[in-house]
């Protein structure tokens, strides 16, 4: 009887027991949930706006552009808040992380303030001055006034060596600001490269009042004098550079091209030999040199110089089309209709290289290809280029940046 009662009681408290843990889980998941939940809320609170433009205020950059990613994980379509990561960025000098957000800001919303112009600089300072085009094209023709878009989209243009458009711009700019002689120099290289000469001569005789003793800017002086047909002007500048630093790269090629042009092949014979002993790899210097020996009627020494100026450089025109007349002479068809043919492939629009690989197709007696090339050159009336500036081997100066 004791037994039985014992066992009565016993299970009783099992299933006391048995509730009890049942409400103690319950009780303990409730807690965990409502601390999930009280983390997840404490964390949202933390990664807010306000919090992220602190933290860049405070010069933490990199917990900012944490702050406004987190944001943005939650909120994913807030155009500022991925113009403001790109702000960040920016201040990272991150450009490519910042043009990416500043992207996505514009996808968001195309009206918002500046995005444009920040998009422009960050593809600019990365060097992508083609990408930085559109953006500042847009500002600029939205807001002509505004004068840091337009020196930014000047600037690109320059860059992308599209140097009318640069030579456009940076007017507008340099007129505004008279003062900033960097920009009046790039200013001037534009106008060079465009061929707009008496632009850039005006630029480049202002560099040369301040800087008399350049003589960089007695070459550039010079490059824009040949420009405008002047050449005895512009041979004087040579000189002047010359006499300044004679070991300055190109000057005497430079000269020595003036002379050229002018028929004085002794004169033009003499400077590139100058420039030939300061750079004895200087290309241009030997091609041209080689076609002054022809002139001269010194056919061994002109192949020579022509074969070393290819084997530097196998963009130099005229050395291949002056070689394959060599060979012409002395009846090597084959090897001279090959030069002309790199000739041409060069510069397809030039007519001459057409007409010596029609000749060339003549004398091997190939007549149905010589008479397609001579038709050819009928219909090809491209001027040569005589002008020095393309022919000089340095390039305009880099964009600042």
């Amino acid at each position: 009887m004791q037994t039985g009662i014992f066992c009565k009681q016993h299970a009783c408290y099992s299933d006391i027991l048995a509730t009890l843990r049942i409400v103690l889980m319950i009780t303990f998941r409730a807690i965990l949930a409502l601390s999930i939940l009280l983390s997840i809320t404490s964390s949202a609170q933390m990664n807010t706006p306000a919090e992220a433009i602190a933290l860049e205020q405070q010069g933490k950059l990199e917990e900012s552009a944490e702050t406004w990613r987190a944001y943005l994980r939650q909120h994913p379509r807030d155009a500022e808040a991925y113009a403001s990561l790109g702000v960040v960025a920016s201040k990272q000098q991150k450009y490519l992380e910042a043009a990416a957000s500043y992207r996505k800001a514009l996808q968001l919303n195309p009206k918002l303030p500046g995005i444009r112009l920040n998009l422009g600089l960050a593809e600019f300072k990365q060097g992508h001055f083609h990408a930085a085009i559109v953006p500042l094209n847009t500002v600029v023709t939205t807001n002509a006034k505004d004068m840091q878009a337009r020196s930014l989209l000047g600037l690109s243009y320059y860059g992308d060596k599209q140097f009318a458009k640069a030579a456009q711009h940076l007017k507008i700019v340099a007129q505004a600001d008279p003062a900033n002689s960097e920009l009046h120099q790039i200013l001037a290289h534009s106008c060079l490269w465009a061929g707009d000469y008496t632009c850039a001569l005006e630029g480049f005789q202002q560099i040369l009042r301040t800087q008399p003793n350049s003589a960089a800017a007695h070459v550039l002086v010079g490059e824009a004098l040949d420009g405008l047909g002047k050449t005895p002007e512009a041979i004087a500048e040579f000189h002047l550079a010359a006499e300044v630093s004679p070991r300055e790269p190109n000057v005497h090629f430079g000269l020595g091209f003036l002379y050229w042009k002018s028929h004085e092949y002794q004169k033009a014979k003499q400077a590139f030999e100058t420039e030939l002993k300061n750079d004895p790899n200087n290309a241009q210097a030997l091609a041209y040199l080689g076609d002054t020996e022809m002139k001269l009627d010194n056919p061994e020494n002109a192949a020579q110089l022509l074969r070393r100026a290819i084997a530097l450089r196998n963009d130099i025109r005229i050395a291949h089309i002056d070689l394959g007349l060599l060979l012409m002479q002395d009846k090597k068809y084959k090897e001279a209709a090959a030069e002309f043919q790199k000739a041409i492939k060069l510069d397809p629009d030039e007519a001459d290289a057409h007409y010596r690989l029609a000749r060339a197709y003549q004398a091997s007696g190939q007549s149905v290809e010589a008479e397609r090339k001579f038709k050819l050159v009928q219909k090809l009336h491209h001027e040569t280029d005589t002008k020095l500036t393309p022919k000089m081997s340095s390039p305009p100066p880099a964009v600042p940046r």
